[in-house]
């Protein structure tokens, strides 16, 4: 019979073949230093690489690796929500598999759990390795999504932190398709803290996150969280329309009162590019509401998997929502964990 895990490690990894064994090697090292029980979950969210195979092969060997393979990318958000529903610590730690956010720190995140705090997350300090136009556009976008919301996101935090069991189980209990993490468990709230630290550069490898899906992240964020933008259509609508009015005011003084005239196409096509463009940028946000609502309402699983290694039937065939394929592979010797 499997002893109870005290600590679930989720680790998403894409495409992490050059650094993935050294991400294992201290991860090893820091959750063995704790005595307790553990199980590191790593989740393939589609790699092309020999990232799954290189795990898979840990597994033989080390029952304390897990791995569930995704069918094909499903998202970083997604692979998280993944690790949460297989995860049966009594605590559940996210760090990505690059190792830009040390797993050392996690020593510090289990003293603050065993102070009473049912979440502890780690705030960036400082981003080595990265440009000034990253660093420049995450500032911004986490500054915005606070001031859009009414949800308190702490800003410059990504999603490596600590979760308590109750905190993991209210979590999965939200379906959403458009998953923004970090503020799903601002929202669930609990006894929540931080802890400080200084994010290194990539060991290897290249950003899973460019500026396309870093878009498509803040996107989610304000989306999921707030309807502000709706409302500052209104608002600018409301604008837009007076200073118009005030303007055709202006025009008729001119024509009755005095001898003077508006001349010039340039100035009337100038003012309908401004109004024109402001209607399609308010019909694009209303637009990014409208797709999110169609995404719930196909009721498609969050995540499918193509295999999963290392689990005990009964939590393979009762983890969350979007399990397939062949959930449970033996180990070897034919040993089920």
């Amino acid at each position: 019979m499997s002893r109870k895990v005290k600590f679930s490690i989720i680790i998403p990894m894409y495409n992490e073949e050059a650094v993935i064994q050294e991400t294992y090697r201290r991860l090893k090292k820091v959750m063995s230093s704790t005595g307790q029980t553990y199980e590191l979950l790593f989740i393939n969210d589609g790699s092309k690489d020999r990232s799954a195979k290189i795990i898979e092969e840990y597994g033989y060997w080390d029952e304390t690796v897990k791995l569930i393979d995704f069918s094909r990318n499903f998202g970083h958000q997604i692979a998280i929500t993944a690790g949460m529903d297989y995860a049966s610590g009594d605590a559940v730690i996210i760090i990505d598999a690059d190792l830009q956010d040390p797993p050392e720190l996690i020593l510090q995140m289990i003293e603050k759990w065993q102070e009473g705090f049912e979440v502890v997350y780690a705030t960036r300090g400082k981003r080595n390795g990265e440009s000034r136009f990253k660093i420049w556009s995450a500032s911004a976008f986490y500054r915005i999504l606070r001031a859009s919301t009414d949800i308190d996101i702490p800003v410059d935090t990504g999603d490596f932190r600590l979760m308590d069991r109750k905190v993991v189980d209210q979590m999965k209990r939200l379906p959403e398709n458009n998953r923004f993490v970090r503020g799903l468990v601002s929202w669930v709230g609990f006894r929540q803290t931080s802890i400080m630290y200084e994010r290194d550069e990539r060991l290897a490898g290249e950003t899973k996150y460019p500026l396309r899906r870093m878009i498509k992240l803040c996107l989610d964020g304000i989306t999921s969280f707030s309807y502000k933008p709706l409302k500052l259509a209104g608002y600018m609508g409301a604008a837009l329309s007076g200073i118009g009015f005030l303007f055709l005011l202006y025009v008729l003084y001119l024509a009755i009162f005095t001898h003077a005239t508006m001349k010039g196409w340039p100035s009337l096509m100038g003012i309908m590019l401004i109004f024109n463009g402001f209607i399609l940028v308010m019909l694009g946000i209303l637009g990014e509401y409208v797709g999110r609502i169609y995404d719930e309402t196909k009721g498609r699983p969050l995540y499918i998997v193509r295999d999963a290694y290392g689990f005990a039937a009964e939590t393979a065939n009762s983890a969350g929502v979007g399990v397939g394929g062949k959930p449970v592979l033996p180990r070897a010797g034919g040993a089920q964990l």
